[in-house]
């Protein structure tokens, strides 16, 4: 009985130990995406240009990384600080955590490299080595051509600085240690030509990070068989919660039904003045898709767009996009 009391306490101490490491290891040795690189993008006027569209239009780096306005409809962004972040995610969007959007002007960035910066947006590692949480589609950016990447950065550091740090982000446990296996090298690839109208539309939808949203997820890990099939849910505050549309072209439940001009048309409206920046009440439908971002993208990005879409397994899943607070 005492020698099984002994080794008891041994198998105790063994585990305790496996679990020091393991937390260790995670905690300091992770991530490990190897340094940034010595690069120096160009601060050239096509650079900039491009840069700017992408950063707004495609990828919408600006939309997330500035204040938005959520008592208009699709909450566009406050035009004064672009760029300056402090969006909060907290349990009031169900988010399990606190963590405030960064800010990505010149003032917060002007220490950085441009190699940390590129680093920071396609693997999700930041100037100091530490994980950034996945609420920037890290993932997405990480297969990005890396001159579109670099003409993103270009713009970025035109941006006029604005003051403003906030609080360190506070994950749950284990949240906050599972965050640090996140990252991943990047796996760039070539921009296709423009006139491979399939090859550029499919790029384009991982440029602006389609599937991060429209895909159905269990704990971040995107479910078989449910590509942009929608249903992803986001707590938007107020106990609403919004659920991502079905972009597949499913004639019943997704956008089979669908021609390229209302495709185009759908987001257009909000760039040409069709759509109005509408009040929105509490209870009332709301949404995170950055219409008014999106709006500006050219009408032949949205067609190739539309024409890769329309090639993807049509997936039957109908979506209730919007529930308001439960009555009490």
């Amino acid at each position: 009985m005492k020698k099984a009391k002994i080794w008891m306490a041994y198998i105790v101490i063994f585990v305790i130990l496996i679990i020091v490491v393991v937390v260790a290891y995670v905690s300091i040795a992770l991530p490990n995406v190897g340094p940034p690189q010595a690069i120096k993008v160009s601060l050239s006027p096509q650079r900039i240009a491009h840069g700017e569209y992408l950063a707004n239009h495609v990828a919408v780096c600006v939309d997330c990384h500035s204040t938005r306005k959520w008592n208009l409809f699709a909450a566009p962004i406050d035009s004064m600080v672009l760029g300056a972040g402090g969006e909060k995610f907290d349990a009031r969007v169900n988010f399990p955590g606190e963590v405030y959007v960064p800010n990505i002007t010149p003032y917060n960035l002007k220490d950085w490299t441009d190699g940390e910066i590129y680093r920071a947006i396609t693997t999700g590692v930041k100037k100091d080595g530490s994980a950034i949480f996945p609420i920037m589609p890290w993932q997405s950016y990480s297969k990005m051509d890396p001159e579109d990447v670099y003409d993103i950065i270009a713009y970025i550091r035109t941006l006029k600085p604005h003051e403003g740090a906030y609080p360190k982000r506070k994950l749950d446990f284990p949240l906050n240690l599972i965050v640090n296996t996140m990252p991943k090298k990047a796996d760039p690839v070539k921009r296709p030509d423009q006139k491979d109208t399939l090859a550029y539309g499919a790029y384009l939808v991982q440029t602006a990070a389609c599937r991060e949203c429209h895909t159905k997820a269990d704990k971040g890990t995107p479910i078989p068989g449910m590509d942009l099939a929608g249903g992803n849910e986001y707590g938007i505050g107020g106990g609403a919660i919004l659920r991502a549309s079905n972009i597949t072209p499913d004639k019943k439940t997704g956008i089979g039904n669908w021609n390229k001009q209302q495709f185009v048309e759908r987001f257009k409206q909000y760039a040409n003045g069709l759509a109005k920046p509408t009040i929105i009440k509490s209870g009332e439908f709301q949404t995170i898709m950055p219409w008014w971002k999106y709006g500006g993208m050219s009408e032949k990005d949205l067609s190739a767009i539309y024409t890769y879409l329309k090639t993807v397994k049509p997936v039957n899943n109908s979506v209730v996009k919007f529930q308001s607070k439960p009555k009490a």
